[in-house]
């Protein structure tokens, strides 16, 4: 069997007790582990950015471009056709496949010689990061049942939020290393190129544990695994009052939070006076404590939520996150680097939230057949609005106000506008929540 048939070869259905997530603690902190290394890379970039900005001599929107737009358009592609085989293939191979991915695509950035490399480099890895993730939260989904569904999402989530915490502590460390060291021209190469090159080399690490997995079977299955296209688009389409301002609460989400992630260091450098090897401990430590906080809030609160036994609660949490976020998304006027990060710190919080939150209710209401194609149509949806659109809009904001020197008035205007329609959006979804992944919603 070809390496395409493997990843196309379906995993069949079963049905009978909860899979328990102490027996599948292990698979489920590999791939946790492999999506650290994802985050990492995918976000990397933007803590070195001012570095390559001056080497290859960029503009900020080049730079909103190549961090917003590279991720952007391939999610558009790729994310549904990806979550078909998620729903459709071998979970476990299509996982190890695209996170070699963006393994390639670190490495591509480190010998970017032009834009147009660079650009490529960092769409596959946005690529594999977001199409693997895919693949582990439905693979986490089946590692163990609904009841326990947050705690197991959590997992993945903590991973998500060690990558992202990683992507400032680890890369600013080490280009700092690079910079002030003799290491500063390994292999002939800049310090910024030198850090994603070693990134490389830690991904490939990370990804060797999951050799040793096999793809658990499905659960949840109210049609069939493979089922034609015209069913599934007729279980989306019954399910529209809740998946649609669903989709909308956090795709406007993933707008604050993508142009904070892209624009704060640089926010960081030209209004605070700081540098890479400055900021990344405590901004580092700041999103890998909310991260870690915000995954452990989201799961308790997607559990909680779902013992209410009210219509809808398994989103509670999310509501309340919406809410939080609108005045933290202020944090690029912050009067003093505390402040920033207390606020910066919140927002992130408050994202982790309700992502991990949207991620569960996705595998607590959708059937197990339709749960790839909902989490990849979301990331298209996410990855075109929140990366394609959100940085760059950003710029275009900045310069209505009169130049590169607004950045920080920009961001934070367009960080309270979407959060205000997050919440709204949630609210919702919330009314409109079905009972269970088999009933369609009213």
């Amino acid at each position: 069997m070809n390496f395409e048939a493997k990843l196309a070869a379906p995993t069949p259905a079963v049905s009978g007790a909860e899979p328990a997530l102490a027996r599948s603690f292990l698979p489920i902190t590999a791939l946790s582990l492999a999506i650290a290394a994802g985050f990492t890379a995918m976000m990397s970039f933007g803590t070195v950015q001012e570095a390559a900005k001056a080497e290859l001599g960029l503009s900020d929107a080049v730079l909103g471009l190549i961090q917003g737009v590279s991720a952007a358009v391939p999610l558009v592609l790729f994310s549904i056709p990806i979550g078909i085989l998620v729903d459709r293939g071998n979970r476990m191979r299509l996982f190890i496949a695209l996170a070699l991915t963006w393994t390639l695509g670190t490495a591509i950035t480190a010998y970017a010689p032009n834009v147009a490399i660079l650009f490529v480099g960092r769409m596959l890895t946005g690529i594999g990061t977001t199409g693997a993730l895919t693949a582990a939260l439905s693979l986490s989904a089946d590692l163990c049942g609904p009841t326990e569904r947050g705690r197991g999402v959590l997992l993945i989530s903590l991973g998500k939020a060690l990558g992202q915490a990683a992507a400032f502590a680890v890369v600013g460390w080490t280009f700092g290393y690079f910079v002030q060291t003799s290491a500063a021209n390994w292999l002939g190469l800049a310090p910024w190129r030198s850090t994603h090159l070693a990134l490389t080399f830690a991904s490939l690490a990370c990804i060797l544990p999951l050799l040793f997995f096999r793809e658990p079977p499905r659960h949840e299955v109210e049609a069939q695994v493979g089922a034609p296209f015209r069913v599934l688009a007729g279980e989306f389409w019954e399910r529209r009052g809740f998946l649609l301002p669903l989709f909308a609460g956090q795709v406007t989400v993933v707008m604050a939070d993508a142009a904070a992630a892209i624009w704060a260091a640089p926010v960081l450098g030209r209004d605070f006076g700081q540098q890479p090897q400055d900021f990344a401990g405590w901004m580092g430590a700041m999103m890998l404590f909310t991260g870690i906080a915000g995954a452990v809030l989201g799961g308790i609160a997607a559990d909680a939520g779902q013992k209410t036994g009210r219509r809808g609660g398994l989103l509670i949490g999310a509501v309340i996150a919406a809410v939080l976020a609108i005045p933290a998304a202020l944090f690029p006027l912050a009067g003093s680097t505390t402040l920033f990060a207390i606020a910066l710190g919140t927002l992130v919080l408050c994202g982790t939230v309700t992502g991990l939150i949207t991620s569960v209710a996705l595998t607590v209401f959708v059937p197990n057949e339709l749960r790839g194609l909902c989490i990849g149509a979301f990331i298209a949806v996410a990855g075109l609005i929140g990366f394609g659109i959100a940085p760059s809009l950003v710029t275009l904001i900045s310069s209505l106000l009169g130049g590169e020197q607004h950045l920080a008035t920009a961001l934070a205007g367009v960080g309270f506008t979407v959060s205000l329609v997050s919440l709204g959006a949630f609210v919702v979804a919330m009314r409109n929540a079905p009972s269970n992944a088999t009933e369609p919603v009213r």
